[in-house]
């Protein structure tokens, strides 16, 4: 057992002596993230054409039933569930099974019919400042049109007509940067780190020296691990370096627990640097390796929920989102990062990735055993 610790520690320090040693490779894990971070803090944006939501209405009456009828007649707005109490509005936009709550009050058309102004109260998450913010353009666009038509129907020419008044849970500037932040400690992270797991075999048979390494008294589960360790290192360094990126460049208030920050990110990183090495035991160069590096990332990228909310997929697209660990990755770090959210609420999410993890690394192992014998 001491011995193959030893094996194991003497690969891993080989494998980071590799990568910090060449100035160009410590640039890259250093440089890169942090740029990528700056950048998309404050030039990223999003569009939106699917927005889920709940509907509390206290009133009952024809005018609150005929807005509810034009909000979900913009074909925008689809209704996740209808509400009876407030205390029911947490838990769907906690869960992200709806991204705002529309709350109409009681007297909403005894105000409208005495040309008093009659409120809505709309509840946003502020966790996706791209949803929040459009949705309310799209609101108040809305019952502006029902407000006119209102006065138009009923003979109120003076009717103030219908005012929203809104709510921003998580994010309450509805910062975009306060969004897209978080959710890069796991993407640019994977990014990297698939791209170095999957490079190290891949450098070794280019440079001639990975038959050198299969006549090393190195098991194959060695070599594999040997070559995972340094680059979930690389990957937590750069985690850190965006982290402290978004505090002390960006203010951005951290919420959470460091610890369980970190415990979810070795998870995801894991399940990352399984499918890296998965990629290595297969690529025969660099080029290759490179190649089938970007072939991966860039659709769990565009999966991931980083760019395009998940609920606004397709059904087909949202159930293959499953597979990937990029998805998790991001919404474990948004919840822990702005919503301080605890190791119960991220459970299903953790459990998730130790799944993936189950099934990449034993997979890259067997490959790594069938290519060496």
């Amino acid at each position: 057992m001491v011995d193959t610790l030893f094996r194991i520690f003497a690969l891993i320090r080989k494998e980071l002596l590799a990568v910090l040693k060449d100035p160009k490779s410590r640039v890259t894990v250093l440089v890169p993230p942090i740029l990528q971070c700056l950048i998309f803090g404050n030039a990223a944006s999003y569009d939106l054409n699917r927005v889920p939501y709940v509907l509390l209405d206290l009133d009952h009456s024809g005018a609150s039933h005929a807005l509810v009828a034009a909000i979900e007649g913009s074909g925008v707005f689809e209704r996740a569930a209808t509400l009876d109490d407030a205390s029911q509005i947490a838990e769907p936009i906690t869960r992200r099974q709806a991204a705002l709550a529309v709350v109409i009050g009681h007297g909403f058309e005894r105000r409208l019919m005495h040309a008093e102004t009659a409120q809505v109260q709309v509840i946003t998450d502020g966790r996706n400042t791209n949803t929040a913010g459009t949705a309310q353009g799209y609101l108040g666009t809305i019952t502006a049109d029902f407000a006119e038509a209102w006065r138009a129907d009923h003979g109120y020419p003076a009717t103030p007509g219908v005012r929203i008044e809104t709510r921003a849970w998580y994010n309450p500037n509805l910062e975009t940067r306060w969004n897209m932040i978080p959710s890069l400690i796991g993407s640019i992270t994977m990014m990297m780190t698939m791209i170095l797991t999957a490079m190290s075999v891949a450098r070794e048979r280019e440079a001639g020296t990975f038959e050198q390494l299969l006549v090393t008294p190195y098991r194959p589960t060695e070599i594999m691990i040997g070559k995972a360790v340094p680059s979930m290192l690389v990957g937590l360094v750069q985690a850190s370096s965006i982290l402290l990126v978004a505090q002390l460049w960006f203010r951005i208030p951290f919420a959470g627990s460091y610890g369980l920050l970190y415990l979810c990110l070795v998870e995801f990183l894991a399940a990352s640097v399984g499918i890296g090495l998965f990629i290595s035991s297969i690529a025969r160069n660099l080029q290759q390796a490179m190649i089938g590096s970007v072939v991966v990332v860039m659709p769990f990228m565009l999966m991931s929920g980083l760019t395009t909310p998940i609920m606004t997929m397709p059904d087909a697209l949202q159930a293959l989102t499953a597979l990937n660990p990029l998805r998790y990755a991001i919404s474990m770090t948004r919840e822990i990062y702005l919503e301080a959210a605890g190791i119960r609420q991220l459970l299903p999410e953790m459990l998730s990735l130790l799944a993936i993890a189950a099934i990449t690394l034993p997979i890259a192992a067997w490959m790594f055993r069938n290519r060496m014998a």
